[in-house]
């Protein structure tokens, strides 16, 4: 028996008789990602620890980033990004199994929460920053803008875990589009489990709440408004969106997200080419929530 058969055989028994081409498909596209859970963490904390919330950590010559938005009382004004997260990279290496991220200093990211932009339009251009600051013995605590109207001021430890993701239907079908989704989500199922959380997360794939974002983001940077009242996006730049955006897009942080009675998830996507390049300043963001 040749060794493909023995392998899918062997998977017949230990999935009681799911369609083993799809549990195949789905394990050749997982991909490593570090799980992130919230903590409490008493006392001090040190100068660039990882963290969600609080004051960021940041160099001497460091600008806050502002956003101009209209927020959920329809006032358009330019406002400072709040702080959401930042992350040690050291603290990152032993879970990034793909070494796709630096190994030193601190990412940091932003986003503007009174307007909440959902990143389906180039204006929103701006709206969320990730900040890679190399050297962290120059860092300092920073004090939040004296007209910061929403401040993430209660910072929170963070616990990681290196695991296995797989993607969402949505995602699964771009890549192979003649599958069946109710065989999908039975492979789905007997693989990651049908009561499995979703977390927040650095790397791997976005767990989705609406649709599937790699082309959304590929053609929004390109300038293409896709919300309400958009401009048709020419046919030959959405399929090529749509064809070759998983390949050159990836996830870079997945967060858990609520304000103002809205939750949902921030994604923070960069392309395969700006992350190698440590470009982190060209990510977009797509904000989904139920």
């Amino acid at each position: 028996m040749p060794k493909s058969d023995r392998r899918r055989a062997k998977l017949v028994i230990q999935y009681g008789g799911i369609d083993m081409n799809i549990i195949e498909k789905l394990e050749s596209l997982g991909k490593n990602s570090i799980q992130l859970e919230e903590c409490f963490s008493e006392g001090r904390w040190d100068l660039g620890a990882s963290r969600f919330g609080g004051n960021p950590d940041v160099p001497p010559d460091f600008v806050w980033p502002t956003y101009e938005g209209e927020d959920h009382k329809n006032v358009v004004k330019e406002r400072p990004l709040s702080f959401l997260a930042q992350f040690a990279c050291a603290d990152l290496a032993p879970f990034d199994k793909e070494h796709l991220l630096p190994d030193h200093g601190l990412l940091s990211f932003f986003y503007e929460s009174n307007s909440q932009p959902w990143g389906d339009d180039p204006k929103d251009k701006g709206c969320a920053r990730v900040y890679w600051f190399e050297d962290l013995s120059v860092l300092s605590t920073a004090d939040f803008p004296a007209d910061m109207e929403d401040a993430f001021s209660l910072p929170m430890g963070i616990e990681m875990e290196s695991t296995c993701s797989y993607p969402s239907w949505e995602d699964f079908s771009k890549v192979f589009p003649d599958e069946d989704s109710d065989a999908f989500d039975a492979a789905w199922e007997k693989l990651v489990g049908e009561d499995s959380e979703v977390n927040s997360r650095l790397l791997g794939w976005p767990d989705l709440i609406q649709h599937s974002m790699f082309a959304e983001c590929d053609m929004v940077a390109q300038g293409y408004h896709l919300g309400n009242g958009c401009s048709e996006v020419p046919k030959e730049v959405r399929q090529r969106a749509e064809e070759s955006a998983h390949d050159r897009w990836t996830l870079l942080l997945q967060m858990e997200y609520g304000v103002w009675a809205t939750y949902g998830f921030l994604y923070f996507y960069i392309t395969k080419e700006d992350l190698a390049a440590r470009r982190f300043d060209r990510i977009w963001l797509i904000f989904q929530c139920d």
